[in-house]
């Protein structure tokens, strides 16, 4: 008796379509790559922001307004170029007194400011006052400066100089009494003594009109 041996596979048709399967998934690839290149090529298209604009701080306006508007014989520093004034105020500050304040930043990354008040020689002098614009600064001795006398204090809890001028106690203007009052100004930030040096010699009285 013959027998007939059958192969273990058969052979797919010459011609046969792969599976579905397959298909789809290559569709879906390619798909994929067609997206992502029409996104790219929308990104690079949007113009990108390199940096954040800042309005232009008017010290020299809020300046004058003060002085007319109190008769304090306020400073505004005159800085070479590459400072940048950050800002400006005139408000209660630390122990309640109305104080001028403008700030400004160095071409190296360094914060000063100048802080002014009108301090009563009758009271504390400004003791709080300066105690709070200055973080506590603690005496280091003196430095002289355009003809004055400026106090210099470093803060222990954070890095912050500090120079404090007190003006001569006068007889305020205002006052009908006996009580005088005097001018305080600190000058005060992350700088090193010698630009906050630098800083003061640049202040400039304020004109009273």
């Amino acid at each position: 008796m013959s027998t007939t041996s059958v192969p273990d596979t058969v052979a797919t048709p010459q011609g046969q379509a792969a599976p579905r399967g397959l298909g789809n998934l290559r569709s879906m690839v390619i798909s994929m790559v067609v997206i992502l290149a029409a996104v790219l090529a929308w990104v690079a298209m949007v113009p990108r922001i390199r940096e954040v604009s800042q309005p232009a701080v008017d010290v020299t306006s809020v300046a004058r307004q003060v002085r007319q508007e109190t008769s304090w014989e306020i400073s505004q520093p005159q800085l070479p170029a590459g400072w940048k004034a950050t800002n400006v105020r005139f408000a209660a500050a630390g122990g309640g007194l109305r104080t001028w304040h403008a700030g400004y930043l160095s071409p190296d990354g360094n914060y000063v400011s100048i802080d002014q008040t009108v301090v009563s020689g009758t009271a504390d002098n400004g003791t709080a006052w300066v105690a709070a614009q200055t973080a506590d600064g603690q005496a280091e001795g003196r430095l002289a400066i355009a003809g004055r006398t400026w106090q210099k204090l470093s803060s222990r809890d954070v890095v912050q100089r500090s120079l404090v001028l007190r003006s001569a106690l006068l007889r305020s203007p205002a006052s009908t009494g006996a009580g005088t009052s005097g001018l305080a100004t600190v000058l005060t930030g992350t700088a090193p003594y010698t630009q906050l040096a630098q800083f003061a010699e640049a202040l400039r009285l304020v004109p009273a009109s």
